[in-house]
């Protein structure tokens, strides 16, 4: 970092390692391949406990004992539900896009208004939570209801007697998924629904702190993580192995790409200089299904990295979240359209737990820019500035 001429101070660009507020949230530690939610291992969360359960640890500051887990999950099963004026005009949206995110986008925006959501500014601790609590409850409901909505289907109402990972899968594909699938995809969100000051978490967290209502701070959030660079990766990385079809051509599709300056979706991540330890879990979720698609996988990634190696040397280039997620996500009985808004779904308690935070901080977030456009007229001080005739 270095100092202006007019005092201001320059910053690498994207903000990279630049820390600009404290949190007690969790951290990254891409040096070392490790992230955490408060205290606690996010990998060891997502290997052993429930999607509720890392929820109630991110929003209320601990994991709940038996009595609070309980109770907590009969609130949000019951927020699940989605309000009748919301599911009303739901398919009117969803008759302008087919974009799952862009309704969800719309909808919620809708849904402030409807659940009369205040400024953030004007709202107690309890108010806040409660706005919170309900919007990441009725999120998976809305995605849900989209996809089906766009299929020619019936949307399937939310059942608050079940988990919400196993609702959510319910609610997609309209039936009952299986032990298995339903704890795989749980284990995708719990890993994915918080990690550092990502693009879209810093978005909410500005919106935040000029004291906008919380809709307003994920709607802004939203708009960040559809974007292919952040968010919408997953379908992409699969795309890439439906593309490859089978091992003998990877190695040759990866040198295509790479002497064509492509980036090769799945791989390389702007933190981890080291194994994403996502993909490592992942990875590992999906060797429980038996199937050619785990193969061709596993097998496709080593080529990749192979011959990164090669043609990229002193990079650590290796498969990130995106990679497997695709590949547990399809095995699970999702559909690669609904790959997005499932991370979606998960990292919506991140960012309702980040703006919950921010919210606590009366500084609104203001940097500055540097001009680097033709010059511009010497100032006049005020004081001399000749008066013009009326």
């Amino acid at each position: 970092m270095s100092t202006t001429p007019t005092g201001f101070i320059s910053v690498p660009r994207g903000l990279a390692k630049v820390v600009v507020t404290d949190t007690e949230l969790g951290d990254v530690r891409g040096d070392e391949g490790f992230f955490h939610y408060r205290q606690y291992s996010a990998v060891e969360l997502a290997e052993r406990v429930g999607f509720e359960q890392a929820w109630h640890l991110l929003e209320r500051g601990h994991l709940p004992d038996d009595a609070e887990l309980s109770a907590f999950t009969a609130e949000v099963g019951r927020l699940r539900v989605m309000p009748r004026g919301l599911a009303d005009l739901l398919p009117a949206i969803c008759a302008t896009t087919t974009d799952s995110l862009q309704v969800l986008r719309t909808a919620l925006s809708a849904w402030g208004g409807i659940a009369g959501l205040r400024p953030l500014y004007d709202c107690d601790e309890d108010e806040k939570v409660a706005a919170a609590l309900a919007a990441v409850a009725v999120t998976p409901t809305i995605l849900a209801a989209a996809h089906r909505l766009h299929q020619g289907l019936e949307p399937v109402p939310a059942d608050p007697t079940l988990r919400h990972a196993e609702d959510y899968l319910r609610m997609v594909t309209g039936r009952l998924p299986s032990a298995r699938d339903a704890r795989a995809v749980e284990q995708y969100l719990v890993a994915t629904m918080d990690h550092g000051f990502n693009a879209s978490t810093f978005t909410a967290r500005v919106v935040a702190s000029t004291g906008a209502d919380l809709a307003a701070c994920l709607v802004a959030a939203i708009g960040s993580f559809s974007g292919p660079k952040h968010g919408g990766a997953p379908s992409r990385a699969l795309e890439a192995l439906d593309e490859i079809g089978t091992l003998d051509r990877a190695d040759g599709w990866v040198r295509e790409r790479i002497a064509s300056g492509d980036r090769i979706m799945g791989f390389g991540h702007a933190v981890y200089r080291t194994r994403d330890p996502r993909s490592e879990m992942l990875k590992e979720i999906a060797r429980g299904w038996d199937d050619p698609l785990v193969d061709l996988a596993v097998g496709v990634e080593d080529a990749i990295e192979r011959a990164l190696a090669e043609l990229k040397p002193g990079r650590e280039l290796h498969a990130n979240v995106e990679f497997y997620a695709g590949v547990v996500m399809r095995l699970a009985g999702l559909e690669p359209s609904m790959f997005t808004p499932t991370f979606c779904v998960a990292r919506v308690v991140g960012w309702t737990a980040n703006v919950l935070e921010q919210s606590r901080d009366p500084k609104i977030i203001r940097p500055a820019a540097r001009y680097v456009g033709p010059p511009p007229p010497q100032p006049v001080p005020a004081g001399r500035r000749t008066p013009q005739p009326a």
